[in-house]
């Protein structure tokens, strides 16, 4: 029920165009462009803390959309996806340490990544499953050990500064302002993926998901594919990283490990696989979820419950235990996802009271 579209009725789509419109409904594109006014309004009313949260929110969600194009789309498998939101930070800052403007070392940025994506995305022409994962993990060590040594393009063990984001000599230094630069990328790079899903390529790609030995039938090129996927997951991935770089004013090799591929796995987990609104609710979630815990965590400690179930100091590490916790009980009560609860909840309503 929830993978129907639940149009109005009479309203009937009588051209292919019509047909793959991004969004079902006038009403579903007007809630769309509320939501984004609210965020646009969202710095006057929050806190500077919050603030801060939905910006990591931002860039971590492009990131999260580019591993979407890989393992929800195109049934491929990745767990580098960190090394190359690393690649894409440690780029930024040295194009523009160079004495190119932020706002083209960012999209450059994501154009150099997407040639290192496409380099170590080649054995997914040959490989698939564990083989593939092991290939992709590879490709993680590889870029992490580049970045330790490479003292010119990183800063090696010191990083690298990265200079303050501008336009037309205003510098976006404080959150606020900073908070519209990525809510701008974000809206692009959601809308630019949307498209391509409707797009032939990105049926091309779905196919490919679904069933490649039928895909190959139809004159899909596997190879091309599976290539291009892996360079369009390493754009996005580039686009996050630079953005990531360009807030902090300071990129570190600590921050690109393996835990953060195995996060982005979780993001697009928990929202849904294959799901363009599902990358920014699991994105949500994931950054959310640790400051929930943390706050429980400040909650408990001292408590009965603390003394009685001997937690003391080990509550604090709550917060890891819920992150790996959510995603196996996400895998085992809900595989579809975040996206597919919501559908669900709309779905109940529109058909109430006739839910048959």
């Amino acid at each position: 029920m929830a993978n129907v579209s639940l149009r109005p009725c009479g309203d009937f789509r009588t051209s292919y165009a019509a047909d793959t419109h991004i969004f079902d409904t006038r009403n579903s594109f007007l809630f769309a462009v509320l939501g984004v006014a609210l965020l646009a309004a969202s710095p006057f009313v929050v806190s500077n803390y919050m603030l801060a949260l939905f910006i990591q929110i931002g860039y971590y969600a492009i990131a999260a959309l580019g591993l979407n194009i890989v393992v929800g789309f195109t049934g491929q498998i990745s767990i580098g996806h960190a090394a190359f939101f690393g690649f894409g930070a440690f780029a930024s800052a040295w194009i523009s340490n160079h004495g190119i403007p932020v706002f083209f070392a960012i999209p450059l940025a994501g154009v150099m990544t997407t040639a290192v994506g496409m380099l170590f995305g080649l054995p997914a022409a040959r490989l698939k499953g564990l083989y593939l994962a092991i290939a992709t993990l590879a490709a993680q060590i590889i870029l992490q050990d580049f970045f330790s040594r490479a003292e010119w393009f990183t800063g090696g063990v010191a990083g690298a500064a990265a200079e303050p984001f501008s336009l037309f000599g205003y510098k976006f230094t404080s959150d606020k302002s900073y908070f519209y630069v990525v809510l701008v990328y974000l809206v692009l790079s959601f809308v630019m993926v949307a498209n391509l899903m409707r797009s032939r390529d990105g049926r091309a790609l779905i196919a490919v998901r679904d069933h490649y030995l039928s895909a190959e039938m139809m004159g899909i090129n596997l190879t091309k594919y599976r290539v291009l996927s892996f360079g369009l997951s390493a754009f996005f991935a580039g686009i996050g990283g630079a953005l990531s770089a360009h807030y902090a004013q300071f990129v570190s090799i600590e921050g690109f490990t393996i835990l953060l591929s195995i996060q982005f796995l979780g993001m697009i987990i928990i929202g849904g696989l294959g799901s363009v609104m599902g990358t920014l609710m699991g994105t949500a979630f994931m950054v959310l979820l640790p400051e929930a815990m943390d706050a429980l965590t400040r909650l408990l400690s001292g408590t009965v419950i603390d003394t009685a179930l001997g937690l003391r100091a080990n509550v604090s590490y709550l917060r890891e235990i819920a992150i790996g916790t959510t995603i196996i009980l996400f895998l085992i009560f809900e595989p579809d996802g975040l996206a597919h609860r919501w559908k669900q909840v709309k779905a109940y309503w529109k058909l109430y009271p006739f839910s048959y």
